[in-house]
């Protein structure tokens, strides 16, 4: 349970969000947690009707419902997205308090930094010259901003996270603890002896409003131009994202997956766990793909597609779906090719597995 020390009215609440009070109005809310671990002081979420046997045995002293599932004698607030309201609710019941504005005095701050007097720079943290940390942001200790970061307003960057110089940031942009941006690309050509030589990265990563990145994720600086990530986009733990990439608005990557170098994401697309593209690739908007696919195309606007190398939806699901019966296919097409004399004993057949691909 995570809990304020504020109560607050679930009519307080249900104002906030613009949407009706069933039951009572004045049922005080302290805190809020999982639908079967909620406590009489707490306020919960059904997300869909499949959770009826746990709101029916829940202690939860309030609930946000969607249409369709009854609360009993429980008072609730009925939602048509119960999960976003319950976010925004947490948020005005449990707060975030914000870390006293100023510098500390155990910060390494350069002279030429600019800090905004109603931001806050924590013990450990470091700023480096020509560095500028916009209003109410928060550099937390252990996090680390090269000579010329660009921090707007709202922001939070986490402990150790390192912005490499010139990388920008626009409002409200969370860095979380151990992400670098604007590390150089893995960019090398080879020389007359076959040696790697190292690209020199002279661009820069820019991080558009309303962005989130997550624990560990790297996001490259472009070799020339720029690599960006456009307003809104949220991008899980555990990401690489390549030198020039461009990820779109509202764009989400989830944990583990990877883009290659110059890979241009559209608005609103989705890329699951664990996927992948080759460079230079365009995945245009509102594009879905799923966990471990391997992009070696562009994907169309709209499309969804699996596995590696990447399918269509339809075409993936026909061929893993025809995957378990190939042993037996097998074994029917060599009894046909030896009832028609096409085909010897086994020993004709060494280089193709046997039946059941044993």
């Amino acid at each position: 349970m995570a809990a304020f020390d504020r109560p607050v009215r679930l009519a307080e609440l249900a104002a906030m969000l613009g949407r009706e009070v069933e039951g009572d109005a004045g049922t005080i809310v302290r805190g809020v947690a999982a639908l079967d671990r909620a406590g009489p002081g707490d306020l919960a979420f059904v997300r869909s009707a499949q959770y009826r046997g746990q709101l029916a045995d829940s202690r939860a002293a309030a609930v946000i419902v969607p249409d369709g599932v009854e609360p009993g004698d429980r008072p609730s607030i009925r939602s048509p997205n119960p999960a976003l309201d319950f976010a925004r609710a947490a948020r005005h019941i449990v707060g975030s308090p914000a870390p006293a504005a100023g510098v500390s005095a155990e910060a390494r701050v350069d002279a030429s930094a600019k800090v905004d007097v109603t931001a806050s720079v924590a013990a450990g943290a470091v700023v480096g010259a020509g560095a500028v940390v916009g209003a109410r942001s928060v550099v937390h200790g252990g996090a680390v901003l090269y000579r010329d970061v660009q921090v707007g307003a709202d922001c939070g960057i986490h402990g150790g996270a390192v912005l490499r110089e010139g990388t920008w940031l626009g409002d409200r942009v969370v860095v979380q603890p151990g992400a670098v941006l604007g590390g150089d690309g893995f960019g090398f050509v080879t020389d007359e002896r076959g040696e790697r030589v190292r690209m020199p990265h002279l661009g820069r990563v820019v991080i558009e409003d309303d962005v989130e990145i997550g624990a560990n994720t790297t996001i490259d600086r472009g070799l020339l131009g720029e690599t960006r990530i456009r307003r809104g986009a949220k991008i899980d733990n555990l990401v690489q994202i390549a030198h020039n990439c461009d990820v779109g608005e509202r764009a989400i990557i989830v944990a583990q997956a990877g883009l290659s170098g110059s890979t241009r994401v559209g608005a609103g697309a989705i890329f699951m766990a664990q996927a992948g593209s080759a460079g230079h690739l365009e995945v245009g908007e509102g594009a879905f793909v799923g966990a471990r696919a391997g992009l070696h195309k562009d994907v169309a606007p709209g499309a969804r597609v699996f596995g590696a190398p990447a399918l269509e939806d339809r075409a993936w699901h026909r061929a893993v779906s025809a995957l378990p019966r190939l042993p037996d296919v097998l074994r029917r097409l060599r009894a046909v090719e030896r009832a028609l004399g096409l085909r010897g004993g086994r020993s004709a057949g060494r280089d193709e597995p046997d039946e059941g691909g044993r």
